[in-house]
């Protein structure tokens, strides 16, 4: 019986979705629940599962096609394959009637096959005589990433094309110097692709269809831009008192509740305490109106290899700060496991982003629309600064508030600031709700 496969809903307001990679080719066999295809939305990539176990005979659709929401994908012949126990069953037949050891080769089969590599990593394999088997893919279900091949070891010594000359004569002592210009191995030089001639930089360059999720995101960015009357204040903020209370609870807090404390937590409480006292930042534009929002759902960006997810914690203000790390912790692994639903990440009044974890000094991070607000967050850096009089080093951050002027005047951006400075110098205004 054939089966059909097609898009399922894929939540709210998401009405279409491009066709990402097949894990499947036609007439291999798939089991029940083993992911068949991606596909990238413009706000998650969610993976469609074979609904039984069977052979794929027909895929309708190829890779980098837009699709609607219920339109036919592949077809699934149910039943025509054997199902995944008994492939040992197909190796151990030929080894009786044959010595030969090649009927041993089919026997990975036993387990899905990681997804081929990316064209940067199929092209850097190239460059470095390497083969899939001898590198260690650490992507999803074990896709050999680029940087997996820069870490790669090859097991065994390979012959190397002819060093440069001026490697060879900047390593070599100098009493070696006219024999090794007079080397034949110098004849190669020329040849030597790590020497490309000017004017062939096409050869050097890499095209690669946008992601739905990367042009979504782009044209998000832009809109932003273009719409709101953005503009950014700052503030630093000694972090002293956040990092002594977290250095000493973070044991006990981590053994009770099971998540480590983080920074992400306290900032995301001293924000709704900011909030409070200045609700225009947590307002948004509705054509003539301004609507208000009296609850608290705290985006909070996170990086993948695919682009920045914003995950909202809901009713941050309901939440313990323990809750908070644990929604944020799960939305980290969802996030880099690419299993984040688009309803995770709608309905956010309020957005957070770290990119102190990069390194970032300063920034002025982009609205998320509709949103009227974002706090960047920054490296953590010590600097001299003056306290009663004295110069003293303290651990201090850069704090930068985006906002939409046509909402938030100067002074009420510059008075949040001020309140997320007063609740992280003082933690305890905050834990009391002061």
């Amino acid at each position: 019986m054939s089966i059909e496969i097609r898009v399922p809903a894929l939540g709210e307001s998401v009405t279409e979705a491009t066709v990402g990679k097949w894990f499947k080719k036609e007439g291999e066999t798939v089991n029940a629940d083993e992911p068949l295809v991606e596909l990238e939305t413009d706000k998650v990539t969610v993976e469609v599962p074979a609904p039984s176990s069977g052979v794929l005979s027909e895929i309708l659709v190829p890779s980098g096609s837009t699709v609607a929401v219920g339109s036919l994908l592949a077809a699934l012949r149910e039943g025509a394959g054997k199902s995944q126990p008994q492939k040992p069953e197909a190796k151990s037949q030929p080894a009786q009637s044959a010595p030969e050891r090649e009927p041993e080769k089919p026997a990975p089969a036993a387990a899905s096959a990681p997804p081929p590599p990316p064209p940067a990593a199929q092209k850097a394999m190239t460059e470095a005589g390497l083969e899939a088997s001898e590198i260690r893919g650490s992507g999803r279900r074990g896709q050999i990433l680029k940087e997996d091949v820069a870490n790669a070891t090859p097991s065994a010594p390979r012959p190397a094309a002819p060093p440069p000359v001026h490697e060879v004569l900047s390593s070599a002592p100098a009493t070696n110097v006219v024999a090794i210009q007079t080397a034949p191995a110098l004849k190669a030089v020329p040849q030597d692709t790590r020497l490309p001639s000017p004017g062939n930089d096409a050869t050097r360059e890499e095209r690669v269809k946008m992601t739905r999720l990367r042009q979504t995101i782009a044209r998000r960015l832009k809109d932003a831009q273009n719409t709101a009357a953005m503009l950014t204040t700052f503030n630093d903020v000694d972090m002293s008192a956040v990092m002594a209370l977290r250095s000493q609870y973070k044991d006990i807090f981590e053994k009770r509740h099971g998540v480590k404390l983080g920074f992400m937590g306290l900032f995301v409480k001293a924000c709704i305490q900011a909030l409070r006292d200045v609700p225009a930042v947590n307002a948004e534009i509705d054509g003539d109106d301004l609507i208000y929002k009296n609850y608290y759902h705290i985006g909070v960006a996170v990086g993948t290899e695919k682009g920045l997810v914003v995950p909202v914690v809901r009713d941050a203000d309901r939440l313990s700060l323990a809750e908070i790390e644990q929604r944020i912790n799960e939305f980290g692994k969802r996030a880099r496991d690419g299993k984040l639903s688009i309803e995770d990440m709608q309905g956010g009044t309020f957005t957070i982003s770290n990119g102190g974890v990069y390194g970032s000094l300063m920034s002025t991070p982009i609205l998320n629309a509709p949103q009227s607000g974002i706090l960047g967050m920054h490296r953590i850096e010590e600097r001299p600064v003056v306290r009663a009089g004295q110069v003293v080093v303290r651990p201090m951050m850069y704090l930068a508030l985006s906002y939409d002027h046509r909402v938030v005047d100067g002074k009420e951006a510059v008075t949040f600031l001020v309140r997320v400075k007063e609740c992280l110098e003082d933690p305890q205004r905050f834990i009391l709700e002061l």
